[in-house]
């Protein structure tokens, strides 16, 4: 359905446990007139796999693969055994016996010799014979109509039944129980749980040992570097080892992109999306990417390559796998295999190029990511690699990129191979490598596969590993002094709240001595039920609100998430921030305390595992050149320490330009048409007092409030980086008309867009 037919981007599956569990299946980017199809076809092919001879020997593998998986998560995953037991306890026996089946993996020993009419038996009485219930979400501006009528008729009619005294009356309980709310927990309650100290807090160890070219950051006195200097050498590639005591071995490759042309740059979005998913060159024979997937899924745990913003450096992207120890040297012919003899197949990249272009039109009804991808545009380069990856971008340069693999494949194909060069060099890979280090058969010498393949071997020893690159310095002119664009606002007809993104200069290093005060800041704000809680969201004039937390990008952002008006969030969210700092309003002890208590538990949560205690230990002494041991111990003591002073002295200086005109430039998504609202029933019933144009609106309030003002489309923040549109097309034309792929439907008879927007996950709340 998704490579072959090209009906769907996508199909996920998930489960619930429950009582009557439910299994999920989830196809994405497909089509609104495919609809119906693609849910009969998703029917019939399980259908049509339970009516056949199965693949036992895959399917055994299946088997063994799922049960590496589990023994994975629970040595790697917290939530592991607090979600089975938190499930056992809701559905399981009551005299504990189901929760002792997790004391072992022996359902996988009964599943393997299961037969093929066992399984299809199986298939077929849960998920392809069984009853469904199939929603189609259909795009449909008739429905969006009839259900703003249908509700203006209801409060009309309430606002009737209820009279002037009426609606008094329940505006006079609403305001009793606010106030109620509102009420101050007594502190002596509070005090009874004394925050602990955060020399308390005892996090995960990890043994750091180093080779080849990472000794030049310094080499460790452990025992672990002396396993590593006894081993036998290779090569000078750039190895950091963490040793902890685990089943498996974890192997992260970092790469950077910045010497990538700049006009390739939006090619690494589909570099990613196929690097697992084509034909390889393997021991002299072409191997097809079935093939390639089936291997790996029998040779390893789990594998994946994304961007690294989880190693704390957007620039750069990671290729991550995960085996047991006797398949190490496996796993590192695999990585070379991948890296070096990876055929790149037009067939392929159409297919990634077609996956790719059918999930724009929903990245493009989201307005909290065009906020944010209109405010990259503004304030970073395009060479950085997070701006190439941009749907933005890829909106003109996707469709381009098609009709150019058609008419000429192989221009295409030569793009990519100089893309695999500039990224695949000796002095462009950093290796991490988590694992039992004793354990562990031929840790150095195993690599020298790669290392004596991969393009610039030869002169390893004179040439240094590329240096990391800083975040901040990828902002452009406007991101290193932002404030003379102002307020930019862009109508979408796909929302119905409003999104916004305020920046301005922040911090650009981890050394900043204002950084403990400056997380303590955020904390205390962002705080549940704190200043900007009860500012926002308690007055209904935002669902949620939040800072952002990159440190060393050079800049503070401030968003806004669905609001009836972006702009009173944010006015509301200076006056309170204002407040704060000039001391009119004093601190809050305990929310103080809250505040470094949340930033303990941020600490704890990057460390949750061994594996991310040995990522966080490359991440802070190879990514950011700091001490792995010793500066989360420092940081969190000078947390501890934090003054109201140094709180208010934060907020003034570095919080309250997000909110100043001249010093921030504000970036608003939000929906064509503006129904002003007001809060004055219980229950969150609005009133629709007047209706006006939303973009009309907020600038005319930006501008009072001194900003430049602009209203721009998305069409406005395309870029095609030089990729020239195919002959015979006007420059932009084709993109104009697909500029809202989404309101395609919007005009004629049968009215099939809808305005809607997606509810928020919980998480999405919390935020």
């Amino acid at each position: 359905m998704v490579e072959k037919e090209e009906l769907a981007s996508s199909i996920s599956y998930w489960t619930d446990s429950r009582p009557n569990s439910l299994i999920w299946f989830g196809p994405t980017g497909v089509a609104t007139e495919k609809l119906e199809h693609v849910e009969r076809r998703l029917i019939e092919l399980l259908q049509e796999v339970a009516s056949k001879p199965l693949d036992m020997k895959y399917l055994k593998e299946c088997v063994r693969r799922e049960r590496r998986q589990v023994q994975f998560q629970a040595e790697d995953q917290e939530s592991f055994y607090s979600n089975n037991i938190i499930t056992d306890y809701l559905f399981g026996k009551r005299d504990g016996s189901s929760l002792r089946e997790m004391q072992s993996l022996a359902e996988y020993d009964v599943l393997e010799v299961w037969t093929d009419e066992q399984w299809r038996n199986f298939l077929r009485k849960w998920i392809s014979d069984a009853h469904h219930v199939s929603i189609l979400g259909k795009p449909s501006l008739k429905m969006s109509k009839q259900l703003k009528k249908s509700e203006e008729a209801r409060l009309a009619q309430r606002r009737k039944e209820l009279g002037p005294e009426g609606l008094e009356r329940l505006k006079k309980k609403l305001d009793e129980a606010k106030a109620k709310n509102d009420l101050p927990i007594p502190p002596e309650v509070l005090d009874q749980w004394p925050v602990p100290g955060t020399g308390s807090i005892h996090f995960i160890e990890s043994t750091s040992a180093r080779s080849g070219n990472a000794r030049s950051l310094g080499v460790p006195s452990n025992h672990v570097q002396e396993v590593v200097d006894k081993a036998s050498s290779g090569e000078p590639l750039f190895i950091q080892f963490e040793d902890v005591p685990t089943n498996f071995v974890h192997v992260t490759v970092h790469i950077g992109t910045h010497n990538t042309p700049v006009k390739y740059k939006p090619l690494l979005a589909l570099f990613l999306d196929n690097f697992f998913n084509t034909p390889v060159m393997r021991n002299g024979q072409r191997m097809e990417f079935e093939d390639v997937v089936m291997k790996l899924e029998e040779e390893t745990v789990s594998y994946g390559i994304r961007g690294a913003s989880q190693l704390g450096d957007s620039e750069s992207m990671m290729l991550q796998f995960q085996a047991e120890p006797s398949k190490y040297a496996t796993m590192i012919d695999w990585l070379r295999t991948l890296m070096l003899d990876g055929i790149f197949d037009p067939v392929r990249i159409k297919a990634s190029v077609q996956k790719a272009l059918a999930d724009i039109p929903e990245e493009k009804r989201d307005g909290r990511v065009m906020a944010a991808e209109v405010n990259m545009a503004i304030h970073v380069q395009p060479e950085s690699f997070p701006a190439a990856r941009r749907t933005l971008v890829k909106a003109v340069y996707l469709r381009r990129l098609k009709k150019l693999l058609e008419a000429d494949p192989d221009t295409v194909i030569s793009w990519f191979e100089e893309l695999r060069k500039a990224l695949f060099t000796f002095a462009n890979i950093r290796i991490l490598v988590t694992a039992n280090v004793a354990k562990l058969p031929e840790p150095i010498s195993s690599w020298n596969i790669l290392a004596n393949s991969i393009p610039g071997h030869e002169s390893a020893l004179t040439t240094p590993t590329n240096p990391i690159i800083v975040p901040h310095t990828m902002r452009s002119p406007e991101g290193h002094k932002p404030g003379s664009i102002g307020a930019t606002i862009i109508p979408m007809t796909t929302l119905d709240s409003s999104y916004s993104v305020s920046t301005t200069t922040g911090l650009t290093s981890y050394a900043d001595p204002r950084l403990p005060a400056y997380l303590v800041a955020l904390g205390y704000l962002e705080a549940v039920e704190g200043p900007l809680w009860n500012a926002v969201r308690g007055n209904g004039l935002a669902y949620g609100t939040s800072f952002s937390r990159e440190i060393d990008n050079g800049l503070l952002q401030y968003r806004v998430y669905r609001s009836p008006d972006a702009f009173k969030a944010i006015d509301a969210s200076r006056v309170a921030v204002t407040r704060l700092a000039s001391g009119e309003v004093p601190l809050d002890r305990h929310l103080i305390e809250g505040s470094v208590s949340s930033i303990v538990m941020a600490f704890a949560d990057e460390q949750a595992g061994m594996a991310a205690a040995a990522q966080q230990n490359f991440v802070l002494g190879v990514i950011r050149g700091l001490d792995p041991k010793g500066w989360n111990k420092e940081i969190l003591s000078k947390i501890r320490d934090v003054t109201e002073d140094q709180i208010r002295e934060v907020m003034r200086d570095i919080l309250l330009p997000v909110f100043e005109p001249g010093r921030s430039n504000v970036v608003v998504t939000c929906p064509v048409l503006l129904k002003e609202v007001s809060l004055c029933l219980p229950l969150l019933m609005y009133y629709r007092t007047r209706e006006a144009n939303r973009s009309q609106n907020m600038e005319k309030e930006f501008a009072k409030m001194g900003y430049q003002t602009q209203v721009k489309t998305l069409t406005d923040f395309y870029d095609d980086y030089g990729l020239e549109a195919p002959e015979g097309e006007e420059n932009g034309v084709e993109e104009e008309s697909d500029e809202d792929d989404d309101d395609e439907d919007m005009s004629g008879e049968d009215d099939d867009e809808d305005g809607s927007e997606e509810e928020a996950s919980d998480e999405e709340m919390e935020e």
